[in-house]
């Protein structure tokens, strides 16, 4: 291990933190990891990085705390109370949450940690599990410039592009609204699979020629074969999707935009939650359409 680079706690080893983790650990972090579940911290040991029993523990000597949970409510768990980061961390130490929560949570957050000498950034990402394992991730950042400048050798381990987006929350700001695009681009594609199957055209050749035009995306690219073998293994699952689509419709209220499209899709998110299929990929909002559109799913 190189000495020279800070120690890192790691808290929250999913679907993303897992692989995210380990790509520190690749790039001669030391990482100490404390999650829920019991087998994924011993992932991380298998990867070469230490387990933790709580989060006390985990962050008690770490130079940065990284966060990935599930939303605000799970930040809040970790962060607050005798057992959890602000009571726990050393001074001066760096907290980046890289969760996808409410803007408010993030600049909360940020206020309360700097009363106890913490330093935060909110840093969400786009790019799913597969940007996750590739190191490829998009990374929007809201906090201090400087800040996020000691920040950027950490992230550029896990991502692509990192971008400091403003001040406190607006990362999440641009994460929420990177999810409303994502959510109405799915929709759009998965209404065009169905118009293309019913009328009988070559599903595969129709998505390789769209992906050449103006219609390509990185959505299509990614789901392309999540469409064609109605593979709805999650990569990003609905339920997380639709706690997402609540915060742009929320934050966007606050401010006074309106989001037409965005609304309609939150809805069918919602009701594809509703019916049972939370758990899979956000590529089966297909499953809505085509219950839509008559097909027995």
């Amino acid at each position: 291990m190189s000495s020279n680079l800070p120690k890192v706690a790691w808290i929250g080893l999913g679907i993303m933190g897992s692989p995210m983790s380990e790509n520190l650990i690749k790039a001669g972090y030391d990482v100490t990891g404390h999650t829920l579940e019991q087998a994924k911290v011993d992932r991380l040991v298998a990867a070469g990085g230490r387990g933790a029993a709580s989060v006390a523990e985990a962050v008690r000597d770490a130079d940065v705390v990284v966060t990935m949970v599930p939303a605000s409510p799970q930040v809040e768990a970790v962060a607050y109370g005798p057992d959890g980061i602000l009571e726990n961390a050393k001074a001066g130490a760096l907290l980046i949450d890289m969760s996808s929560i409410t803007p408010q949570t993030s600049v909360d957050l940020a206020g309360n940690a700097k009363a106890k000498g913490i330093r935060v950034l909110d840093a969400p990402v786009s790019g799913g599990e597969a940007g996750a394992i590739e190191a490829v991730l998009s990374i929007m950042v809201g906090g201090e410039q400087a800040d996020f400048d000691a920040a950027r050798p950490l992230l550029e381990a896990l991502g692509r592009t990192v971008v400091r987006c403003g001040p406190h929350g607006s990362g999440q700001t641009v994460k929420a609204a990177n999810q409303l695009i994502v959510a109405v681009n799915i929709q759009a594609c998965a209404e065009a699979v169905v118009f293309l199957e019913k009328s009988g055209v070559d599903l595969g050749a129709a998505l390789d020629v769209l992906a050449g035009g103006l219609a390509g995306s990185t959505v299509l690219a990614r789901k392309r074969d999540n469409f064609l073998k109605r593979d709805f293994a999650p990569g990003f699952r609905i339920d997380l999707h639709h706690k997402d689509m609540g915060i742009v419709t929320e934050a966007a209220r606050d401010v006074g935009a309106a989001l037409p499209v965005g609304a309609v899709v939150a809805q069918l998110v919602a009701s594809l939650r509703a019916q049972g299929d939370g758990g899979l990929d956000h590529s089966a909002l297909l499953r809505s359409v085509e219950r839509l559109s008559g097909s027995h799913v």
